[in-house]
């Protein structure tokens, strides 16, 4: 397939995986802390936290890109202080791209552990810490293997978002050849453009490819696991 595509077309894909990759290395522990704070915590403000991490599932993409840009932008509310503190950039740059797939892809990887969470038998986690673990300890050695097919699961659907994105990453960090535009934001640009439409085809086909086989693999990843767990 790489033999067919030009070199156009093969910087969007190597930019699509690398930002999904980046993306997933924060979405793992973020996710999992977050499902770990809504499943097993009680505080106030609870249901408005749970609320605010799914908004992303329901407000329009360009929303969420225009919020990050007033937010994260080099002179927004949060962004302007990084750049001046840390020298971070993250608008107009690819680093935005996968802050925005952070946060769009984060209600699926938050909702996938919690799942998890939630069926583990509160008896095995009482039992380890009756005989003297310590939290940490229950969480490393109980809990945690018992949700890696809710992390699996989480992982491979936030990885496949993350390929997806289109609307907050060209409003937070516009279609920058070589810089921000991912497989969607490439597919837009030939779509606009005529004559590019077998082009526009080709990166279809390798994203239908690309999701499927994450999806694939989710799913046998899971079964493995349970069974080995079961085992």
């Amino acid at each position: 397939m790489v033999g067919v595509l030009t070199d156009y077309e093969v910087q969007a894909l190597l930019l699509s995986l690398k930002v999904a990759a980046y993306a997933i290395f924060w979405l793992i522990p973020l996710g999992v802390f977050i499902a770990w704070v809504l499943a097993k915590k009680e505080f106030i403000g609870k249901n408005f936290l749970d609320s605010v991490i799914h908004l992303p599932l329901v407000l329009p993409p360009v929303v969420i890109g225009y919020l990050l840009l007033i937010t994260m932008g080099r002179q927004g509310l949060i962004g302007k202080w990084i750049y001046e503190h840390l020298d971070i950039v993250f608008s107009f740059n690819w680093k935005g791209a996968v802050l925005a797939c952070v946060v769009v892809a984060l209600p699926l990887m938050v909702r996938s552990i919690r799942l998890s969470l939630e069926g583990v038998d509160h008896k095995l986690e009482q039992a380890a810490a009756t005989l003297g673990a310590s939290p940490l300890k229950v969480f490393v050695t109980i809990t945690l293997p018992l949700i890696i097919p809710g992390i699996i699961t989480g992982t491979m659907l936030s990885f496949a978002r993350s390929l997806g994105e289109f609307g907050a990453t060209i409003s937070f960090v516009s279609n920058i050849p070589g810089e921000t535009q991912t497989i969607p934001l490439a597919m837009y640009s030939f779509i606009e453009t005529p004559g590019s439409e077998t082009a526009a085809m080709r990166l279809c086909v390798i994203s239908i490819v690309i999701a499927l086989a994450s999806m694939m693999l989710s799913e046998w990843m899971s079964r493995q696991t349970r069974q080995r767990l079961r085992g």
